[in-house]
């Protein structure tokens, strides 16, 4: 494995979101110091929290699995995720919802699973279950070490034994077809294809060895963190600073000063010069290229995922047919991937996420309130309507899709909402996401493993990249991997051994781990 030349001593780390602190964390047990600086007031870039009145709105993901890679970073430096962080299983994972009127729950667990699509679908779609869950096992386990947890220098280091095995899996093949060799049933094989659109690409095109991020959902489990997911951040930006990090809050950097294809300092836009060894970027991808003044050099230019529209919905009710997680599934399925990916249309017919954290933390919300959130995928700024578009389309859209949640049961969702924050395209344009997408280069073929923008840096030997647009890609646990990554480019790979999966907490309904005093303070 390639590594940064010459010393290393002190690393800048240029942002604060989950892979920058998971890069400084396994930086900081290898020995090195870190300077983390941060362009907000504090920790969590995409994972950030709003607050709407007395509602505390998390403004990323609201879907965390593989939690024990968060406690790599912990345990990088002899702390743990478990002791600063409360997780609760949650069952169901999701809760699918079909234009049939018919619903199904999502278990981790194989057993209850099974008897799920039994009573869903009947003894041959169960059988066909169990069979996809040992498929999804075994495509894990010849992913995760040799294509996803790896610093790739080469393509020729796909040439493994490993890329046998996911050959013979059926992992070139593409996704749609695979999952239908296991399960008939139209609705079933949505539970376990729709998570494409997390790689940015429709389930008929996509690779069938991108159903490693249906195991992660559907098979390793699901989780939230007390306090809502910005806890993750706040908690590793804590364990970061016990460590021994200099945690620089509202710094942005304005420039890297290089000589001799090194960066020898970071400037911040105070003024204020900071020397350092090598610098990790974590920010976007246009503006870590901005920062080094050269876009690196690929036949094809880059293509990004769809974007989405995101209603952040303070309400005085819910409904109770809700799981924490719900997926509301439109009639349309092939139509809607193709208005996202290709036509660059407003799904017709949309499929929705909607999220109830309040669920398992009442504490997100004024007493008696309720917080939704409802994400609609949607086309982004390269295929669809431009960012500018969305400051009319925006409100819209905004009322085509509260009018769409009350045709599907949500009743009064207008009358019961209190505080609201809209976000669209334009608004993750502002933030500097490409493409209005904050689900970043999408995992075609030729963006996934050694094909997608390395981490390493040509012409300057000691700048790292790590984030959703690099190594490994999008998500929540790949984005801690890529922290991961990016510090064994500095370190050379010396770090302590990672953890086992094990889990954080019993279910919902079980006892919990104690969250230390403070811990639920808000950012």
């Amino acid at each position: 494995m390639k590594r940064v030349p010459g010393p290393t001593d002190h690393v800048v780390v240029v942002g604060a979101g989950l892979s920058g602190l998971a890069c400084a964390l396994h930086l900081l047990g290898a020995g090195r110091r870190v300077t983390l600086v941060e362009r907000d007031a504090g920790p969590g870039g995409r994972a950030g929290r709003a607050r709407l009145g007395g509602y505390q709105v998390d403004t990323g993901p609201t879907v965390l699995t593989m939690p024990h890679l968060a406690d790599e970073a912990f345990a990088a430096v002899g702390d743990s995720l478990h002791q600063h962080v409360e997780l609760t299983a949650l069952h169901p994972a999701y809760r699918a919802c079909f234009a049939d009127g018919s619903s199904l729950d999502v278990h981790t667990d194989g057993a209850a699973m099974e008897a799920e699509v039994r009573r869903f679908a009947g003894p041959a779609e169960a059988a066909g279950y169990r069979d996809l869950r040992q498929w999804l096992e075994k495509l894990y386990r010849a992913q995760m070490r040799r294509f996803i947890d790896t610093n790739f220098d080469s393509p020729f280091q796909l040439l493994h034994p490993d890329l046998a095995r996911l050959a013979a899996l059926g992992g070139f093949g593409r996704l749609d077809g695979r999952i239908g060799r296991f399960l008939s049933d139209e609705r079933l094989r949505r539970v376990f294809s729709f998570q494409a659109l997390y790689a940015g690409v429709a389930p008929a095109r996509a690779l069938a060895a991108y159903a490693v991020i249906a195991y992660m959902d559907t098979v390793a489990g699901v989780w939230f963190p007390r306090g809502g997911m910005h806890a993750l951040p706040r908690a590793m930006a804590a364990a970061a600073e016990r460590a021994g990090a200099d945690l620089r809050w509202s710094a942005e950097v304005s420039e890297l000063e290089r000589s001799a294809g090194r960066v020898r300092a970071v400037r911040l836009a105070s003024g204020e010069r900071i020397p350092c060894d090598a610098v990790v970027l974590t920010c976007d991808l246009p503006a870590a290229y901005e920062l080094l003044g050269r876009a690196p050099r690929r036949p094809v230019r880059l293509r990004h995922s769809p974007s989405a529209v995101i209603l952040h919905a303070g309400t005085d009710r819910t409904w109770p047919h809700l799981a924490h997680h719900t997926i509301s599934f439109g009639s349309a399925w092939r139509r809607t991937f193709r208005e996202l990916t290709r036509t660059g249309e407003l799904m017709s017919d949309p499929s929705l996420l909607i999220t109830r954290p309040t669920t398992h933390d009442p504490a997100l919300a004024p007493p008696g309130r309720h917080l939704h959130y409802v994400l609609a995928p949607c086309p982004n700024t390269t295929v669809g309507p431009t960012a500018a578009s969305w400051q009319d389309l925006g409100p819209r859209y905004r009322d085509q899709l509260v009018g769409e949640l009350e045709r599907r049961g949500l009743d009064g969702f207008a009358a019961s909402v209190e505080e609201e924050l809209l976000v669209t395209p334009l608004d993750w344009t502002e933030q500097g996401h490409a493409a209005g997408s904050p689900f970043s280069v999408a995992h075609t073929f030729a963006q996934t493993g050694p094909f997608r923008p390395r981490n390493l840096v040509r012409e300057v030997e000691n700048v790292v990249l790590a984030g959703c647009g690099t190594t490994p890609g999008v998500g929540v646990p790949t984005v801690f991997v890529s922290g991961k990554l990016a510090a064994a480019r500095v370190t050379g790979g010396v770090a302590p051994r990672p953890v086992r999966a094990r889990p954080p907490v019993v279910a919902a309904d079980g006892p919990r781990v104690p969250t230390p005093a403070g811990a639920d303070d808000p950012a």
